[in-house]
């Protein structure tokens, strides 16, 4: 009932998960960059956790708009499922037709067999389950269960899991050991920080067309307060703070009509009984009918209004939406921005692939797409990909901290915002780490070798035991011992030591790289 006269196309505040208001915070960012990775990656889990009203269905919503388009797939909302009833929610969302009885087993055979029809046409499959936290122990053994079918360069399910917070203590249960060790990306959707609230207010009413600006900034310390910054609080207290202003008469929102409307959504206010009684009255009769509500309001006691002229009111300034102070600046290639990458670590990078140029310096090239998280997680300088429309430049990360990012450019530092790198940072990222002598991209079962050595002696000294003689093959205690040590470092733990797991080793036995983080500059 509010939208004309706040001159608004539709309500800015609905509930419903609709990704044209989608706000992309930079846990927002990083929450869809995982999804995205996730997709990509070679199949297992994908867990994105977060509180009631957090997003995470809004951020699946904007997700399933970017899958790409050799994806098949496969969306479940209600998981409150036995271990059949899933299977044929799964036969049914693939559209692969039922088989006759409804065993599990004709479940499982129809659905290995449509796997594997898909993945011999270049296809891919993703199962999306929503409210991930209703599944039983049973179904999240069935799903891992179907995750097994694979080829040798990846499983042919991917599975995506989206539930609020006790999804990841459910995972941490010792029967699931298996199912979270096979996890490949995880992350948790917090809520929006003040500053992000006043933002997020905008951004919503920029969407709905609004002309003014009906939150004055001096109301976004108490929006906060009110909803601890999560934006399902937010929607359903500005909704209600619109339609008293509405009620009020007035363009603007003020202290007083926000107490006023949490305390009638939240229950969490305790302003006095007579405004309450005045505003439940009115807001029924409003939602009504405007009519009806109009009249409601005339015959409460109170002081007359003023009368409000028909025009509209004079414009009120808008808060910025998604500004960018300064915008981030890059190298036209990527060759260019590996260069000056290589000069953090004290290595002029000839002429030709800077790969390989850095590989003959015993430093590897690292790709890959997650995000400012999956950076942090590095801990290491990185070139970044910018987009900003369809042109595509490279810039050299070498400084993060929680508010700032620092880049290199033609050997100048300048400093921006992280919200400025969130809004053009696509998660794709190159980095370089330090290989030890003999490095080998793969190690057999029972081969020895320098780079064999170098594991064994670092994890010996990670968990206190004695080291191995030089020349120990790698073996399956070592392989076990190494498994242990990447599951506990929150890594894939497949026992192999890829990138990840060598440049984890590489931190924790002090070996001198350049670092990302601003608190390990210090060391």
């Amino acid at each position: 009932m509010y939208t004309h006269f706040f001159s608004l196309k539709q309500p800015p505040f609905a509930i419903a998960p609709d990704p044209r208001y989608l706000f992309m915070s930079e846990r927002h960012r990083e929450a869809l960059a995982h999804l995205l990775f996730g997709v990509g990656s070679g199949g297992g889990f994908v867990l994105l956790t977060g509180e009631i009203g957090a997003g995470k269905t809004t951020v699946c919503r904007c997700f399933l708009e970017q899958i790409p388009e050799n994806c098949e797939l496969a969306y479940i909302f209600n998981p409150r499922l036995s271990v059949a009833e899933l299977l044929q929610s799964v036969c049914e969302e693939f559209h692969i037709p039922l088989p006759a009885g409804d065993s599990v087993k004709g479940y499982v055979d129809a659905i290995n067999r449509h796997l594997l029809a898909s993945h011999a046409q270049g296809r891919n499959n993703v199962l999306i389950i929503d409210e991930a936290q209703n599944l039983s122990a049973d179904v999240l053994e069935q799903l891992r269960l179907l995750t097994n079918l694979e080829t040798s360069e990846r499983k042919l399910l991917q599975v995506i899991l989206i539930g609020q917070p006790e999804l990841r203590t459910m995972l941490a249960r010792p029967e699931l050991e298996q199912l979270a060790q096979r996890v490949i990306a995880r992350y948790h959707l917090g809520s929006l920080t003040e500053e992000e609230t006043g933002s997020y207010i905008a951004h919503r009413l920029a969407v709905a067309g609004a002309a003014g600006m009906p939150f004055p900034p001096s109301t976004t310390k108490l929006v906060y307060r009110l909803t601890q910054g999560v934006p399902r609080r937010i929607n359903l207290l500005c909704d209600r703070a619109l339609l008293g202003a509405y009620v009020e008469n007035t363009h603007e929102v003020n202290r007083a009509i926000l107490r006023r409307s949490a305390a009638e959504v939240f229950g969490d206010a305790q302003p006095s009984a007579r405004p309450v009684r005045r505003w439940a009255m009115l807001a029924g009769g409003v939602m009504a009918c405007a009519a009806i509500s109009a009249a409601a309001w005339q015959l409460m006691p109170r002081e007359a209004a003023p009368v409000v002229a028909k025009a509209s009111p004079a414009p009120i300034k808008r808060a910025p939406v998604a500004a960018v102070p300064v915008q981030v600046q890059g190298h036209a290639g990527a060759e260019t921005a590996l260069r000056e990458l290589g000069a953090l670590w004290g290595q002029q990078l000839p002429a030709g692939d800077p790969c390989e140029a850095a590989a003959r310096l015993e430093l590897r090239c690292h790709q890959g797409k997650g995000g400012l998280y999956e950076l942090r997680l590095l801990d290491r300088p990185a070139v970044l990909t910018l987009r900003d429309g369809a042109k595509s430049s490279y810039a050299v990360l070498a400084a993060l901290d929680d508010a700032n990012a620092s880049f290199v450019l033609d050997g100048k530092r300048q400093t921006v915002s992280v919200a400025s790198l969130a809004a053009r940072f696509d998660g794709s990222f190159t980095t370089l780490w330090q290989a030890p002598r003999g490095f080998r991209n793969y190690v057999p079962a029972g081969e020895s070798g320098a780079d064999v050595d170098w594991i064994g002696q670092h994890l010996a000294r990670l968990d206190g035991t004695q080291a191995p003689q030089l020349g120990t093959p790698f073996d399956a205690g070592m392989r076990e011992r190494l498994r242990a040590f990447q599951s506990a470092q929150g890594l894939d733990a497949d026992g192999l030591a890829g990138p990840r797991t060598w440049m984890r080793l590489n931190q924790l036995a002090g070996v001198a790289e350049p670092r990302l983080l601003a608190a390990n500059k210090k060391n």
